[in-house]
Parts: C-alpha cells; sequence; structure tokens
C-alpha cells in the first residue's frame, strides 16, 4: 500500500473529507449490525480527523500573509470546522452502540431498505482475496460492492487503486447494495453476518413508533445527500445546489420536532421506554450532519470567492461528484434507475436529479430519467466515462 500520509492543505483537505464521510458510513453501518467492531473503527478514524484538522488549521494560519490570504483562508477554515462537525456527529451515532442507549428493531429492519449498505470485512489467509489486486478481483462488477478504503494495521488508504493488492490482516471496507454484503465476505473468507430482526406488522397500521423510525429513515438520507450536495456546491460554485442545501436543513429541523412527538406518544406503548434514547441521538446526529452541510455553503450562497484549493480537493477526493444532462434518445432516456442499474454498471450513485427546476433527493428504482432531467452523481472516478455514456454525453478534459 502506498504511503497515504497528505503532504500539503489540498491533500490534507482531501483526506478530511474522505475521512468524515468514512466515518458516517460506519457509524449508520454500526447501527444496522449493532457492532462495537465497527464503532471502533469510527473511533480510530476520529483521532486520525482531529490530527488532520489541527494540522489543516495551523497551516491555513502560517498560509495568510495578508488581508487578502486571511480572507481566503477564512472560507478554508469553515469547511475544516465543517468537516470535523461531521466527523464529530459520526463519532455521536457510534457512541450509540457503545453506551447501549438502544435501537429498537424496527429501525433495524427499515436501514436497509434506506440505500446503500457500508460494510467492513477482514481479508483471511489463503482466502480468494488473499494476495490478489483489487483490478484482478473487480470487486464492483463481481459483488456490486465498492472499495471505499483499506486499513493495514493502523495504515489507512483512502484512495484504493487496482493495483492494489489485498493482503491477509488487511481490514477492507466497501460499499454497496445489502445483497452484495454476503458475497464479499464469502470471498474474504468471513463468517455470514447475522440479518438484522423483522419487526412484527400492525395489521397495516403504522404504530407511533413505526412512524418515527420512518422519519429518522428520511433524516439519515437527507442529512447525506446535504453533504453530498453541499460538496458539489463548491465544485461547481453553485448557488441553486447551495439554496437546496439550505433547503433540506430547513426541512431537517421539522422533521426532528415531529420524530420527537411520535417518540414521547410511543413511550407508553413500549415495555421498556429507555429503548428509544438511540432514536433521539440519532437523530441530534443527523440534524447535526445537515448543519454542516448548509454552513460548507455559505460562501457558495453569498457569492463568496471559492478558494481554488477547496474545489480541487472535492474533485480530488475518493469519491468525485459530477453534473450531467440526460440526451433525448440515449440509453437513459425513458428508463428506470432499477433498470438502468448505474450503481452496478458504473459505480456511480445518483445524488439527485433536477426536472424542470425541481430536485428530487435520492430517487428510487422506480424514478423513470427523461432526457433533459440535469443528474447529480457521486461514486469512483473510474465510474464517470461509463455514466456519461449512458447519458449520450462525452466527457470533456476539464471535467
Amino acid at each position: 500500500m502506498r504511503d497515504s500520509s497528505p503532504r500539503n492543505l489540498k491533500d490534507m483537505l482531501v483526506e478530511a473529507k474522505n475521512t468524515s464521510e468514512l466515518m458516517v458510513d460506519l457509524s449508520y453501518a454500526a447501527i444496522f449490525y449493532n457492532s462495537e467492531d465497527l464503532s471502533e473503527e469510527v473511533f480510530r478514524l476520529e483521532g486520525r480527523l482531529n490530527g488532520l484538522v489541527f494540522d489543516m488549521r495551523s497551516l491555513a494560519i502560517f498560509a495568510a500573509r495578508s488581508h487578502a490570504d486571511a480572507e481566503q483562508m477564512a472560507g478554508i477554515l469553515q469547511v475544516v470546522q465543517d468537516i470535523e462537525k461531521i466527523g464529530n456527529a459520526a463519532f455521536d451515532i457510534a457512541k450509540i452502540v457503545v453506551k447501549r442507549l438502544g435501537i429498537p428493531p424496527e429501525l433495524l429492519q427499515d436501514i436497509p431498505e434506506a440505500e446503500e449498505i457500508p460494510s467492513r470485512v477482514r481479508i483471511h489467509a489463503e482466502s480468494p482475496l488473499d494476495g490478489r489486486s483489487l483490478g484482478e478481483v473487480d470487486l464492483p462488477i463481481e459483488t456490486g460492492m465498492r472499495p471505499i478504503a483499506i486499513r493495514r494495521d493502523d495504515e489507512w488508504d483512502f484512495n484504493a487503486e487496482p493495483e492494489d493488492v489485498l493482503r491477509a490482516g488487511d481490514v477492507l471496507f466497501v460499499q454497496g447494495p445489502p445483497e452484495g454484503v454476503a458475497e464479499i465476505r464469502e470471498l474474504a473468507g468471513a463468517r455470514p453476518t447475522e440479518a438484522a430482526p423483522a419487526s412484527a406488522q400492525n395489521g397495516g397500521r403504522l404504530s407511533e413508533l413505526e412512524r418515527a423510525v420512518d422519519i429518522l429513515i428520511e433524516m439519515k438520507n437527507l442529512s447525506e445527500v446535504a453533504v453530498g450536495l453541499a460538496y458539489s456546491a463548491l465544485l461547481y460554485n453553485d448557488a441553486g445546489l447551495a439554496r437546496e442545501v439550505v433547503a433540506i436543513e430547513d426541512e431537517m429541523d421539522e422533521m426532528r420536532y415531529r420524530l420527537e412527538r411520535w417518540i414521547l406518544l410511543a413511550a407508553s406503548h413500549v415495555e421498556d421506554p429507555s429503548r428509544l434514547r438511540g432514536m433521539l441521538h440519532l437523530a441530534i446526529a443527523a440534524e447535526a450532519i445537515s448543519d454542516g452541510a448548509q454552513e460548507m455553503v455559505w460562501m457558495v450562497e453569498k457569492g463568496e470567492e471559492i478558494h481554488p484549493v477547496l474545489s480541487a480537493a472535492v474533485e480530488e477526493s475518493d469519491e468525485v461528484v459530477i453534473k450531467l444532462t440526460v440526451a433525448p434518445a440515449s440509453p437513459a432516456d425513458g428508463k428506470t434507475l432499477g433498470a438502468l442499474q448505474l450503481e452496478t454498471e458504473t459505480g456511480m450513485f445518483i445524488l439527485a436529479v433536477n426536472r424542470g427546476g425541481r430536485w428530487t433527493y435520492r430517487p428510487r428504482d422506480t424514478f423513470s430519467l427523461r432526457g433533459g432531467d440535469t443528474v447529480l452523481a457521486t461514486g469512483a472516478p473510474e465510474g464517470l466515462e461509463p455514466l456519461a455514456e449512458f447519458f449520450g454525453q462525452e466527457l470533456e478534459e476539464s471535467e
């Protein structure tokens, strides 16, 4: 594995962005699997993020030699603070498991339905992955799961390349559809993971707890969309995307108020009301993530100049963001996302679709694309070209 230690401010921003996003993914995975081991991974990453934040603040201060420099560095320091805030929220989510604050089975059942599942697997000796490169095994094609990081002892690699060779003892972090988890664990020689327990149905009527769970899942999804849109707003200096982030944060506030009401109503119908504490903590953390995203786009919203280092850092991170238009009569025109299977075919995940000036966040598999739609997608850089082909577009060198 390559030495992934950042050496300048841009590299540090890339590393910090990747670290905070991985923390969020793993913290939600810790909730789903009720796994203290995954929580410990989040805690380990938190220590790394704290060091990066301190170094970036120091470097930004040293670089400010004039009033103009200070103004530009203030924008970078704002983003550094917001990345730290997102990481802290992920840390709080992971603590729900360790502190045993309570995770209702209804929540465990619904989380895998929300979106992709992040997972962690240790490579076992003489398994099909031991001694093979990521390019050889081609995990996105074989399992639908894409590598997002590798840990070897205390060394992290957030920019896994096809030539990286997996070794026994490596911890591989992946993300993808829930059905891919069992396949990648089998390839790594790991034991199958027990499925989350199913909740009892209530004759078709939603209970107070089920209503609270539905709101919480939506808050989880929206908070992650807000972060993706915020980085997109920085990359494209797009005030429209910035306004969408602000709108999401406003909606998150209202959703939290509704969630608190349903949890209070549910408390009188459960045997142990204390098991609902985890839901309240999770809601607070999800709202904190969206708050961080909103603060991040303040510069874009107000028309302030974006430091080139910020745009470069977003562009060079593990998961790139791209905005494409669906061309009429292209392979995607008139097809549902489920039929296109873009995640499997390209490794790219659709964050939002704009149609007629209105954004749809995290569109479901039944959503049909049309010519003229603007699609915001995120994923591994190698997925950009095949995604563009689906939409009937050719990527320019600048993109």
